[in-house]
């Protein structure tokens, strides 16, 4: 039934395996191998969605552990995940304690990491027999009797059974048809049924409610007729001559002769600051939301009980809590994990991140011994905080100017698609992103493959238009097919487009679509696969809380599922927007790298082009601190 087990330390030394599969065999390099997903996963950069309890699952194996934090030791199980597995969680705590029963005096020593081969067969045994009990108590579970049933309780106690109402309606009729075959009257509600019967559909139909004929709709006129064969073309009207113009309703394009005049508050304050290469850089997001460690002392400051508990009494009771130390227990933790929980939902981190984060500090606290002088708050701390840090921080280069200019050096125009969901600020934050390439001097193409929301083209011409009326020498073009079109096929012509013409970035825009809207999904996973951009953007709020989580689980599984590719695209990065209105709830930022493994590549802080942050790392995490 199992295909692999082992014992490894904490600082990733294994000490014991066990394969019962030719695939997993110890030694062997498997490619995705499911122990290595877990440590690289779930262990090391507590990216996975589910907690021990509820395993890891990695491709075809479902993987179940546990840890003994006073030897630093963690125990794997490996199974197929089809198996329904019920004696896996017993298996493990017995792996456990045999294991340490007979090796915990030995690891203790320094010398004491050898061979233990010897195990092997004890761990059979114990397999053996967690699968027999399982199997003897299948044996013995038959279907519950009649008379164990809650309806055989009340036909003894005189109750008449409770049907649903919809098979009492359907008694009812039986009762009814089965009447209407009998010699005796009808009643006029049987009436009314035989006469629907009778009348098949276009009777039900001619019948309103109550059994009443429904009144005939009164006869239209033809020009009404007309109209209703078709929505018409609607025809503004210019002045009182009656002359039908769209004309003066675009304002979108510069007449010849008019001046453009760009408003100085496109263009903020805080602009960002270049290198000592002329290279143009964003500012770093501000720490003003940061919190203090005295906030931190609300929620881990002891109880009342446990003050009390941890007071010495006398003089012997001092020097006892000057030389024992505290072992953490499950119990110990649960209430404070509870509340801290709690605090991270509130600051809109995911419930499902927040409580395995929270399982996981958890997990990973017990069993530890805390010295005397050493308070459960700074013990919570000190796992808590790299904890977050781990998740936030990139795990990939965020430096895309060195892959634009490495793409230049090609010969090939560097190309980024935005996608997100409606209305987040897709094409909003794509002219902040133009405005940080121009001021890199690169010329850039934005492509308009948002060929359904009224006006999206409109939008990014004004954008191209005071971009380029921004910077002088700037080259801001814009590619648009209007409206109808099949953005995937506009895109590609775009991107042979910007190689022509000597373009260095093409930034793509899409429409808006809701991570359940089929059709909608599958053109998205069209447009990626047959342009492979060299980035994806999710463009997603920092309003959301477990929102985030359905929205990015969704577009990254409609990119793998409907792209027809052996290996498929996915989200490579994200800009989190409206973060200026959030004040320290920033837990969005949390769940989004947590789910996709990607980086923040940027912030969006306000309504001008230079609006644009990078993430701070250790300011998101005092924010997720801040008033506990």
């Amino acid at each position: 039934m199992l295909d692999f087990a082992t014992v490894l330390t904490k600082g990733g030394l294994v000490l014991f395996s066990k394969s019962y599969s030719s695939t997993l065999q110890p030694g062997v390099s498997v490619p995705n191998h499911p122990v290595d997903a877990l440590v690289r996963d779930v262990l090391v950069e507590e990216r996975s969605g589910k907690m021990a309890e509820d395993g890891f699952n990695k491709d075809s194996w479902k993987v179940k552990w546990t840890f003994e934090n006073k030897l630093g030791l963690i125990f794997v199980i490996v199974y197929q995940k089809i198996l329904q597995l019920t004696y896996i969680d017993e298996l493990l705590e017995l792996f456990k304690r045999a294991f340490t029963n007979t090796y915990g005096e030995e690891l203790t020593k320094l010398d004491a990491l050898s061979d233990f081969s010897s195990f092997e067969e004890k761990f059979d045994d114990i397999v053996t027999r967690v699968e027999a009990k399982d199997s003897e108590a299948k044996k013995h579970r038959k279907p519950r009797t009649f008379q164990e049933t809650a309806q055989f309780a009340n036909t003894v106690a005189g109750q008449q059974p409770q049907l649903p109402a919809k098979e009492e309606s359907n008694n009812d009729s039986k009762e009814n048809d089965d009447s209407t075959d009998s010699a005796g009257p009808t009643t006029p509600n049987m009436s009314r049924k035989l006469a629907a019967l009778r009348g098949g559909r276009g009777g039900a139909r001619g019948r309103g409610r109550g059994g009443k004929s429904a009144k005939p709709s009164p006869s239209r006129t033809d020009s009404e007729q007309d109209i209703t064969k078709g929505k018409q073309k609607r025809t503004w009207v210019d002045g009182l001559a009656g002359s039908s113009s769209n004309e003066k309703l675009d304002f979108s394009d510069t007449k010849e002769g008019d001046d453009v005049a760009v408003p100085e508050a496109l263009v903020g304050t805080a602009v960002g600051s270049r290198t000592e290469d002329g290279v143009y850089d964003a500012l770093e997001m501000d720490d003003a939301y940061g919190g203090t460690e005295d906030e931190f002392a609300d929620i881990l400051a002891p109880t009342e009980e446990e003050t009390k508990a941890s007071k010495p009494t006398g003089v012997f009771g001092f020097l006892r809590n000057l030389t024992s130390a505290k072992t953490l227990t499950k119990e110990d933790l649960d209430p404070l994990m509870l509340r801290m929980r709690d605090h991270l939902i509130s600051k809109n981190v995911a419930a499902e991140i927040a409580t395995h984060l929270c399982g996981s500090i958890s997990a990973g606290l017990v069993g530890e011994k805390v010295g005397a002088f050493t308070t459960l708050k700074s013990a919570v701390k000190q796992h808590m905080e790299p904890a977050l840090k781990r998740i936030l921080t990139p795990r990939t280069s965020t430096d895309v100017l060195r892959d634009i200019f490495a793409a230049k050096a090609q010969g090939r125009p560097y190309s980024i698609v935005f996608v997100g969901v409606n209305g987040v600020g897709k094409s909003t934050n794509l002219s902040k992103v133009c405005f940080w390439l121009l001021q890199n001097r690169l010329k850039v193409l934005i492509a308009a493959c948002d060929t359904f929301r009224s006006g999206a083209v409109e939008q990014l011409r004004v954008h191209a238009r005071n971009l380029t009326a921004l910077e002088e020498g700037a080259v801001v073009d814009l590619f648009d097919r209007g409206y109808g079109k099949d953005p995937a096929g506009i895109a590609k012509d775009a991107i042979h487009y910007a190689k022509t013409q000597g373009h260095d970035v093409v930034l793509v825009d899409t429409a808006g679509r809701m991570q359940d809207n089929e059709p909608l999904m599958r053109a998205l996973a069209k447009l990626v696969s047959t342009n492979d951009p060299d980035k994806i953007i999710f463009v997603g709020e920092a309003l959301v809380g477990n929102e985030a989580v359905d929205q990015l689980t969704k577009f990254n599984q409609a990119l793998k599922d409907f792209s027809g590719l052996q290996t498929p695209r996915q989200i490579d990065g994200i800009i989190l927007t409206k973060f200026d209105t959030i004040d320290d709830k920033v837990g969005a930022a949390l769940s989004m790298t947590y789910i996709t493994g990607q980086p923040i590549l940027f912030v969006g802080m306000g309504q001008t082009y230079t609006d644009l942050r990078k993430m701070n790392v250790k300011s998101i995490v005092n924010s997720l601190l801040a008033g506990l």
